[in-house]
């Protein structure tokens, strides 16, 4: 919280990358201790053994293949929650950390209900650049190991899900059925007259932003009237992205259906993500604190690593297919 209003009115005291992890890690450590105390007050152990139960649950996470391997191949229910890091390895910017601008934008800056009141051109401009970049863009290896390690379970009788926080559609792209969008998709529409949504692959989405969009820092808005801009073929009413935008919660009913697969999962993945996008972010180690096996992939430890039984370490289009290979 203490991050996004700092960025949101960009003061000189932002917080460090590092202090936003260590903040979210003493949360969830604080999370895990007031688990432990609700336990013990039910067994009316001394509270005094919370102290141990914290330092047992705080051991660095195991890198070991084939036990992770033993643990999936009988595993029934599995989901895998995805994020930025399984995109960004088939080249999708994430506007994120040094560099990550459209413009001299970053995407905190146009991603919101006030950003597309006050400029919806300058706003579709930038959800139009990355439509287009995202035909240019193709699955990786760990997207198809999702997608073909789902297709397997099934014969299997055996149940693989996704829960991504990524808008790209990739994973479809690759061939995943059972896809869980948390922050909805580059490619649906929501009217903001009537709030019918569709799926829009147009390319342009409308003939006004054909060739608009540039990221060039010096390239000029292009302040196109909102007649222009796409409308909605049922009311004529202006449309906007069908994305969760800084702001705005997650869809009651999306957030369901992931909970509902998060309670009856004895497997989590965490693919590609930094940990630090909430709610999502609590997901993982919500599931770890039941006792489930929790296996993080990553270029890099998270503040939710030492939460996981498991954390493996490098480009996920590496680790994944080896993980969930047959």
């Amino acid at each position: 919280k203490e991050r996004k209003e700092a960025e949101a009115f960009g003061g000189p005291d932002k917080p460090s990358k590092e202090a936003c992890h260590c903040i979210i890690s003493m949360i969830h450590q604080l999370a895990s201790a007031a688990r432990n105390i609700r336990r013990l007050k039910k067994t009316g152990r001394p509270l005094l053994e919370v102290i141990p139960a914290v330092k047992m649950s705080a051991a660095r996470p195991s890198s070991d293949m084939a036990k992770f391997r033993q643990i999936y191949k009988t595993s029934r229910r599995v989901v895998a929650l995805t994020g930025a890091g399984v995109s960004a390895e088939s080249g999708v910017p994430t506007f994120r950390g040094a560099g990550g601008f459209w413009r001299t934008w970053q995407a905190q800056d146009l991603a919101s209900p006030g950003a597309f009141r006050r400029n919806p051109s300058l706003v579709w401009e930038f959800y139009h650049y990355r439509r287009e970049v995202m035909s240019t863009k193709d699955p990786n290896p760990a997207h198809f190991a999702l997608a073909q390690a789902e297709e397997r379970l099934a014969a299997e009788g055996r149940h693989l899900v996704v829960i991504t926080q990524n808008i790209d559609e990739l994973h479809f792209k690759a061939g995943s059925k059972n896809v869980i969008e948390l922050h909805g998709s580059l490619f649906r529409t929501q009217c903001t007259q009537c709030g019918e949504v569709c799926a829009n692959t147009d390319s342009p989405i409308c003939p006004a932003l054909s060739g608009k969009g540039a990221p060039d820092p010096k390239a000029e808005d292009a302040r196109i009237p909102e007649s222009e801009l796409p409308r909605c073929t049922a009311c004529s009413g202006l449309l906007r992205p069908d994305v969760v935008w800084f702001g705005e919660g997650l869809d009651p009913y999306v957030l369901h259906r992931a909970d509902e697969e998060l309670k009856a999962c004895d497997l989590c993945l965490v693919v590609g993500t930094s940990s630090v996008v909430y709610p999502a972010a609590m997901f993982a180690p919500q599931v770890a604190a039941q006792g489930v096996p929790v296996a993080e992939f990553n270029l890099e430890s998270t503040p939710a690593t030492d939460s996981f039984g498991f954390h493996f370490e490098g480009p996920c289009g590496t680790t994944l297919p080896i993980a969930l290979a047959p």
